[in-house]
């Protein structure tokens, strides 16, 4: 169990120590534990069961011990063929600690979230093994998809970035309340950790229970005013999300949730002391349908998944003569073996995991057609996404769009700018102070294809904003508020990446000065992506035509873009190279661009995976908004201009470079001024 059942406290007059009821509950879980390993199931169930009643009566029926209790007695209960004994109280588990996270999510402590997000990644990974061992049972697959529909996506550094994004976002007259919902939370999860102390069993859970229903009161109230506040706590009670996420579900559609997973071999073969394999990284794969049915399939190691993901990104990215051996390579790995579960559906939204975040599915290859030709394919971070989003307000029907910008106009920086310099983050500091000269000076080229770009849109929708050459700052981008449709057509950057070619949007790697670009990644990974805009050219004005330090006014990082207000932005398209890419952790999906953008608010992002020819990507780009033009869902209309666009530029290099994460819903736009959809 955890240490809490360990800490001292002084026993009030006349009463039995609630520490000693915790020392005879540590007792018998250690007992227990002994009993389990020696394969004595049912000595060592009673004493689980009598640990667990005295924490409950002592701590309450929520604690954060029980759910480390319940998973232990869930987990002799597999052993010993009990698998229907055990479900019920893998369920409570996982309800418990999901109610500590949601509670937790607010608090400042990001180390004790870390330590916490730790733990429950372990519980997450017993249930992925289970499901593993019964594939079959419809019980345990909702359970596990459960888990996966809450869990995935959700880690230290995206719970911790929400909480400074609402903070932000909160007016002056509320941040006293968030400070004061910030505090309560604190309180309560340091209470609930160090356990009673002098109180009586009695009073501490009377103090658990005062303190849950101030937080949740005051939190309430903020979430009346705060959009992403109240995207953050309203997601369904664990016994509701696979059904709500269905009927989220468009008809003939499915989500398939990829899962990479380490199998530790925590549960045992019933009736054994064996453990059922050895410790392995895997990959699963869960579906679920419109009308609720679920499917669970292992699919392997997975090393040869990721190696096969990465050599057909790279061939595809390089532009290889040989690039269809690996489009099929994958495919016989990942999307052969689902193709049975899918049967006739063919609108599928993917929650990939690992490697497979940076393949466009659209290019795997049968041995007789690119799946692009069977399959509208809608990216996720998670199957919740598919939920209906909190609004204030109804979806903006506005356009801008920022491209060409001009990256020889000198651009100071704002007031705004100087401030920030004062509040920001160290790594963001660390990050504009130590910038290659060489590099973040360029040359930028320039990219008249995406002014070409921009004014094609404005002729589809007379009412857009260019913002363009000395217009196309961050100053400008950082203050929009939530505009219906954003598109962005210019550098970007993915610090870790190769040099760029020439008449591609693309931006070479990043380093300190005589150091190499790896070894000086920041350690938060939203500063290793962002996009380039109008001045990074400039000479610098102590040495006009001299090489120095990337002026901070003309790079945007993913971390600031976090902080934009897109909650009623629809779209937002990424015409620039590598915006698709980042920081790849398994669970929590790509932390760079995408993430930034749906942190913010948006419904749909479409971005690329590789570097873009500026031509190329013009074309398709305004392809794709005639079929939005024409009613086609976002991904669908995607779909469509690829499968043009290939007609002239065969190779999947031209073509399938740009994803769509998010929505497919057509959008609800004044279509050429006139009325609205």
């Amino acid at each position: 169990m955890v240490a809490v059942l360990r800490c001292a406290a002084a026993p009030a007059a006349g009463q039995e120590s609630p520490d000693a009821r915790l020392e005879e509950a540590q007792t018998a879980y250690d007992e227990a534990r002994r009993l389990y390993e020696l394969g004595s199931y049912k000595e060592a169930e009673a004493l689980y069961e009598r640990a667990l009643g005295i924490v409950e009566s002592t701590q309450g029926r929520n604690h954060p011990s029980i759910a480390d209790l319940l998973n232990h007695l869930a987990q002799l209960r597999v052993a010993d063929d009990r698998l229907d004994d055990a479900l019920p109280l893998f369920r409570r588990a996982f309800a418990i600690s999901e109610l500590r996270l949601r509670r937790e999510a607010l608090d400042s402590s990001e180390s004790r979230l870390s330590s916490f997000m730790s733990h429950l990644r372990t519980q997450e990974e017993l249930l992925y093994e289970l499901v593993r061992a019964e594939p079959d049972d419809e019980d345990v697959r909702r359970l596990v998809l459960t888990a996966a529909l809450l869990r995935k996506g959700r880690s230290v550094a995206e719970t911790a970035d929400t909480s400074r994004i609402i903070y932000r976002r909160v007016s002056d007259r509320n941040r006293g309340d968030f400070e004061r919902l910030r505090d309560l939370r604190s309180q309560l999860a340091s209470l609930s950790l160090q356990g009673p102390g002098s109180l009586s069993p009695l009073e501490y859970r009377q103090r658990l229970k005062a303190l849950a229903e101030q937080g949740d009161a005051l939190e309430a109230s903020l979430a009346m005013r705060s959009a992403p506040l109240r995207s953050l706590i309203t997601l369904p009670p664990p016994e509701e999300m696979v059904d709500r996420v269905a009927s989220a579900l468009p008809s003939d559609s499915a989500l398939v949730e990829f899962i990479a997973y380490t199998d530790r071999s925590i549960l045992r073969e019933p009736g054994t002391r064996e453990p059922r394999r050895s410790q392995q990284l895997r990959y699963l794969v869960l579906v679920l349908f419109k009308n609720g049915r679920t499917s669970a399939l292992d699919l392997g190691p997975a090393a040869p998944i990721d190696d096969a993901a990465v050599a057909m990104r790279d061939a595809m990215a390089r532009r290889d003569a040989t690039f269809l051996d690996s489009a099929r390579a994958l495919h016989g790995r990942v999307f052969h073996p689902l193709r049975e579960l899918l049967g006739n559906t063919r609108n599928v939204f993917l929650s990939p995991d690992g490697q497979l975040n940076l393949v466009p599915f659209a290019a795997l290859h049968d041995g007789h057609q690119y799946l692009v030709d069977l399959y509208d394919f809608t990216y996720l971070t998670s199957g919740k996404d598919l939920l209906p989003r909190a609004r204030a307000v109804g979806p903006s029907q506005s356009v801008v769009v920022l491209a060409d910008p001009d990256f020889h106009v000198p651009v100071p920086n704002s007031p705004d700018t100087a401030r920030g310099q004062e509040e920001r983050s160290v790594f963001v500091e660390r990050f504009f102070s130590t910038l290659r000269a060489d590099v973040a000076r360029g040359p930028w080229t320039p990219l008249p294809g995406t002014r070409g770009e921009a004014e094609a849109i404005q002729r589809m929708f007379p009412r857009a904003e260019l913002l363009l050459g000395a217009e196309a700052t961050k100053e400008r981008l950082l203050h929009l508020s939530a505009p219906g449709v954003l598109h962005l057509a210019t550098h970007g950057f993915f610090l870790e990446d190769t040099v760029a070619r020439e008449a591609t949007r693309a931006v070479g790697h990043f380093g300190a000065l005589g150091v190499d670009a790896r070894s000086a990644a920041p350690a938060d990974p939203l500063l290793r992506s962002g996009l380039i805009l109008a001045g990074a050219s400039a000479p610098a004005s102590s040495a006009p035509g001299a090489a120095g330090p990337l002026p901070e006014s003309t790079l945007v990082t993913a971390l600031e873009l976090a902080g934009l207000n897109l909650w009623g932005t629809q779209l937002v398209v990424l015409s620039a190279c590598d915006t698709g890419r980042g920081a790849v952790k398994l669970g929590q999906g790509v932390y760079g661009l995408r993430r930034a953008f749906v942190a913010a608010g948006a419904e749909t992002v479409v971005m690329s995976l590789w570097k873009v020819n500026d031509e190329t990507t013009r074309v398709l780009m305004e392809r794709y908004y005639r079929n939005l033009l024409a009613g086609q869902g976002r991904a669908t209309a995607l779909r469509q201009a690829m499968l043009a666009l290939r007609q002239t530029q065969p190779h999947p290099h031209a073509w399938a470079p740009f994803i769509v994460v998010g929505q497919n819903s057509p959008l609800r736009v004044q279509e050429r001024g006139s009325r609205t959809r």
